[in-house]
């Protein structure tokens, strides 16, 4: 059986991205709280934004976890492609990081604290455990609440991409795909 080619576009979303004039007063509600809060005013119903508006409840929730996570702890991830790659660029990631994480590869030139970091996650995630070692070279670079902090950003980017990948969250029309849809 041939391979299957590649998609240059994502399938459409699975839940309606809602016109903001018809919200209902819980989501309204919501979009009020993302918008008061870290994000600010000019946030635009798009991405996981989009799909909480489904789920007011969970998405306050979700949200709320999402600004304490990006804008509040020690620790700055850098998380969907297309929004963030440009801050990894301005906080000091070399290109060469970029890209070979971009690819799939380890970042054989990346310097030792973003090596850690990325063993770390990489462990985490393949066997559900870090061992001593690795876990003792994050905390050393992060220190103890940093650490916690950042497995606490971990499962909330895990949830996220979940999110935009199972109800089919893009980037804005026009933008590029940073990879191929299968």
């Amino acid at each position: 059986m041939p391979a299957k080619k590649p998609a240059k576009k994502m399938p459409p979303p699975r839940v309606p991205v809602l016109a903001e004039d018809k919200l209902t007063p819980a989501q309204r509600a919501l979009l009020d709280s993302i918008r008061s809060g870290p994000r600010g005013g000019s946030t635009t119903i798009r991405g996981p934004f989009a799909v909480f508006l489904h789920a007011p409840a969970f998405g306050e929730l979700a949200q709320q976890l999402g600004g304490h996570c990006r804008f509040k702890t020690v620790w700055r991830a850098q998380y969907e492609w297309f929004a963030h790659v440009p801050q990894a660029e301005r906080a000091g990631v070399k290109p060469e990081t970029i890209r070979d994480l971009h690819k799939g590869r380890v970042p054989k030139s990346a310097p030792k604290d973003e090596r850690a970091i990325y063993d770390f996650i990489q462990e985490l995630y393949k066997t559900r455990r870090v061992s001593d070692k690795t876990f003792e070279r994050v905390r050393a670079v992060l220190g103890e609440a940093a650490t916690v902090e950042f497995v606490g950003i971990l499962g909330y980017y895990a949830l996220i991409s979940m999110i935009l990948n199972v109800f089919r969250m893009s980037p804005p029309a026009g933008e590029p795909l940073p990879f191929a849809e299968t």
